[in-house]
């Protein structure tokens, strides 16, 4: 499986499209888990639960990740487990999907890195 590191997903913010796979409440902060020392999401990330994501017919897909197939996509979640799957079943339809394996855990712990609710 294809994966990206925070560095280049730092670098590459606001560049590339980006899936947050978690539920609506952990999408907004609302209800993220505790061990998170900052509560929402990456900035410019799009929220399509991953249940929801398996749900969708294939021609649907693209008008809720934003992007067509074939495009580059990173995906994270909570921590890489809900992405990994987001991941393989976007590379099976055909993008250029990427697993960001440390995900909000390892994001939210960055104080430099930006966070929006």
């Amino acid at each position: 499986m294809s994966e990206i590191s925070i560095d280049e997903l730092a670098d590459r913010l606001g560049t590339i499209a980006v899936l947050d796979v978690r539920t609506p409440s952990e999408y907004d902060g609302t209800a993220g888990s505790p061990c998170d020392p900052r509560q929402g999401h990456i900035p410019g990330a799009r929220n399509v639960d991953i249940y929801r994501l398996m749900e969708l017919d294939r021609t649907e897909i693209p008008g809720e990740i934003g992007i067509g197939e074939g495009g580059e996509i990173i995906a994270y979640c909570h921590t890489g487990a809900r992405s990994a799957i987001a991941v393989q079943m976007l590379r099976a339809l055909g993008y250029d999907a990427r697993n960001y394996v440390g995900s909000w855990h390892e994001w939210s712990r960055h104080d430099d890195l930006p966070v929006e609710p």
